[in-house]
């Protein structure tokens, strides 16, 4: 079955580079409210493992798509202004949270999330002014304010599921791992080719590792594709958290743990995977648990 018109139509909004310019505008402003912290890494989810923003959009749109269709249902009035008045009260953290998740994207992204925030903010001010309809006696006008608002909060809805499904925004992208791994041990370098001190690039199979070395001839691996939006990690810095050597990803800045594999800080929300190690006759051999 060929794909309806319309949603082709929105394969071309990740490459509308008429929209940079106002990209560019909106990030500067959202970096001056949202700074790099432990407050910007709850709201991209670090604390969960999982990203916010999809569970922070489900209260205001259930409760806008329930006031709409309670003015289908005689004497509902009363409880439509309720639900309205709790989805407007209810939308500052998914404002938040979504915007935290898009100041790190790609540009393709950036540009499909800007019309998706537009469209939903839109839809936001005309459930206001639906809400301030009805408290004014005017239900009528204020029931065709709302219907308009679920119209254009569902097409916002449809750039989200654009963003997630399509372009991948805010998936793992180190799930892959474990099922591209093989079981067993498998070499990864002669231990002496390993530089102590210094990320490195390896691979087991068809899978980008990275390797760390310690100075008493330890190391760890972990997969080098950051869960983010897979930046090489191996391009990354080495820095400490809380006395732990962490690696942070050259694209957006997310920490992950050398010693575990975990995030240690945003906007990743996903661990790397982890691979167990072993020297063998002086060649490094890694495992990953759980793989095939």
């Amino acid at each position: 079955m060929e794909t309806l018109l319309p949603f082709k139509m929105l394969d071309g909004l990740e490459n509308a580079y008429v929209l940079d310019g106002a990209v560019a505008a909106v990030r500067q402003m959202v970096r001056q409210v949202i700074r790099p912290g432990p407050v910007k890494d709850i709201l991209h989810g670090v604390p969960t493992g999982h990203p916010v923003h999809p569970l922070a959009v489900q209260i205001p749109i259930g409760a806008w798509t329930s006031a709409v269709f309670l003015d289908f249902v005689p004497g509902a009035s009363t409880a439509s202004r309720v639900l309205i008045a709790v989805g407007l009260a209810s939308a500052a953290p998914a404002v938040l949270s979504g915007l935290a998740d898009w100041l790190e994207l790609h540009p393709q992204h950036q540009r499909v999330g800007l019309v998706h925030s537009a469209a939903n903010a839109t839809g936001a001010l005309l459930f206001g002014a639906s809400l301030v309809l009805r408290c004014t006696k005017r239900n009528r006008a204020g029931t065709i304010a709302s219907a308009a608002a679920l119209a254009i909060v569902a097409f916002g809805g449809t750039l989200g599921g654009q963003l997630a499904y399509r372009l991948a925004a805010g998936a793992n992208h180190a799930e892959s791992v474990p099922h591209l791994v093989s079981s067993g041990w498998h070499p990864v370098d002669r231990l002496a080719n390993i530089a102590p001190g210094k990320l490195t690039k390896r691979m087991v199979g068809e899978v980008s590792v990275l390797v760390w070395r310690v100075a008493n001839g330890q190391a760890t691996v972990l997969s080098n594709e950051c869960s983010h939006l897979s930046g090489p990690l191996s391009d990354g810095e080495v820095l400490e958290v809380k006395g732990v050597p962490c690696v942070e990803c050259p694209w957006h800045g997310s920490r992950f743990s050398l010693a575990t594999g975990q995030v240690t800080g945003g906007p990743a929300t996903s661990p790397q995977a982890f691979f167990e190690t072993r020297v063998v006759e002086g060649v490094l051999e890694a495992r990953l648990p759980h793989a095939g």
